[in-house]
């Protein structure tokens, strides 16, 4: 692996660190600094407002989806520019959270599927953050088998009519567009019967519920369809072939999570190198330091792995399952991390205001996030799965459904 810049990577990261230091919004940035997985929000400001501005700013200077074409809003870059954009960014990288499933995920199937003349109409705007995407695929029978979904798309004349339900679909309460799996034929093996389309989230019909979450935020939603009339002109892909077209998200979706990933250690050690326990201080504990070790081995392992990544990408090489280990490590690092550090607090981390808990309660936010963590773009079983069937070759688990049609799938249990 090879971490040293190229003098053209070097020459473009001097130029983004310039940007960047003459146009970043830096009256937000100790707020962003101190910001924490589950808990990003600014006083006195409306975060989406701030987070469209500063993306429309990176737009017109051309600093928007820079692995993007040119034509679409992008900056035609390589994609380990991209990465050295991410890393010079810094704090105000955190204002991009609510555009990352349109850029990362909505965007790319779009530009694979889409026509061109949607491509030029729909992607400049998502990647200027004019407007915002969201992606329909989890429902309360299909989550982590989304081949399992229920949706219902039926044809009439040149538009499809959609009726079904969604769950867990971040943003869906401030996005414009989303991009929605459905089944159209339930009489094929349900991997076969799936379609994908683009829709208006105003359109009628469309009801978006948020969900309360143990933290207090809503970044969830239901989102039901009630006759909802979608053109054909809005499929992606062909009929019945929506699965091909999903892998495309999904896989986008796992690099996207997998990649950057946080694990609560930097934020950790920093609190445990000012904390006083009874006997002294936290980072002079042998058992603290001990807990501290290991975690540091974990991140300096995802560290180098996700360089593993960059040095591929570096070589105009296609990572390997870098991504997929990154996701499922730090995924249960951080909420491992966030209860020790709540244990440390003793009974001060029952608080959870950002006005009265220790460090603005950025651990008690961590752990309440955490598990989402752990299930969005797949979850921990998934990833294994994946891991151990595409990377160590073990055998496949056994699908009793895969090859029996949607609609013979027993729903109940054996009658009596």
């Amino acid at each position: 692996m090879n971490f040293d810049d190229t003098p053209q990577e070097a020459a473009f990261r001097a130029e983004a660190k310039a940007w960047i230091a003459a146009n970043a919004p830096k009256q937000y940035e100790d707020e962003l600094r101190k910001a924490s997985l589950g808990r990003v929000a600014l006083k006195g400001a409306n975060i989406l407002e701030v987070a469209k501005a500063w993306q429309k700013k990176k737009a017109d200077a051309g600093w928007a989806c820079l692995h993007w074409p040119k034509e679409y809003g992008g900056r035609g870059a390589s994609p380990i520019e991209r990465v050295i954009w991410q890393q010079e960014e810094g704090p105000f990288g955190r204002l991009s959270s609510m555009f990352i499933i349109g850029h990362g995920m909505c965007g790319p199937t779009m530009m694979a599927f889409a026509g061109e003349e949607q491509k030029r109409k729909y992607l400049p705007p998502l990647a200027s953050g004019e407007k915002i995407w969201c992606q329909l695929f989890s429902e309360p029978a299909g989550g982590s088998d989304v081949a399992g979904l229920r949706t219902r798309a039926e044809k009439h004349g040149d538009e499809w009519v959609i009726n079904g339900q969604k769950i867990w679909t971040s943003g869906a309460h401030y996005s414009d567009y989303g991009i929605l799996l459905t089944r159209t034929d339930p009489t094929v093996p349900k991997h076969k019967g799936l379609t994908m389309f683009f829709l208006d989230m105003k359109s009628p019909g469309v009801e978006v519920r948020p969900i309360k979450q143990a933290s207090g935020a809503s970044d969830f939603n239901e989102v039901y369809f009630t006759d909802v009339r979608i053109p054909d002109a809005q499929r992606l892909g062909n009929v019945n072939d929506g699965w091909n077209v999903s892998l495309t998200t999904l896989m986008n979706e796992r690099m996207s999570i997998g990649a950057g990933v946080a694990t609560g250690f930097p934020e950790l050690f920093d609190y445990c190198s000012s904390l006083m326990l009874e006997d002294g201080p936290a980072i002079e504990n042998r058992a603290v330091r001990s807990k501290l070790a290991n975690w540091a081995v974990k991140a300096s392992g995802l560290k180098y792995t996700s360089m593993r990544a960059i040095s591929a990408l570096s070589k105009g090489e296609r990572p390997g399952p870098e991504n997929s280990i990154g996701k499922l490590v730090a995924g249960s690092m951080i909420q491992d991390v966030a209860t020790y550090a709540l244990d440390l607090q003793g009974a001060a981390g029952a608080l959870n205001g950002i006005e009265d808990a220790e460090v603005a309660g950025k651990f008690q936010a961590m752990l309440l996030r955490a598990p989402g963590t752990r299930v969005e773009g797949g979850t921990d079983e998934i990833m294994r799965n994946i891991i151990a069937e595409r990377v160590l070759g073990l055998p496949g688990d056994i699908r009793v459904d895969k090859d029996v049609p949607f609609n013979k799938i027993p729903t109940k249990g054996r009658a009596s």
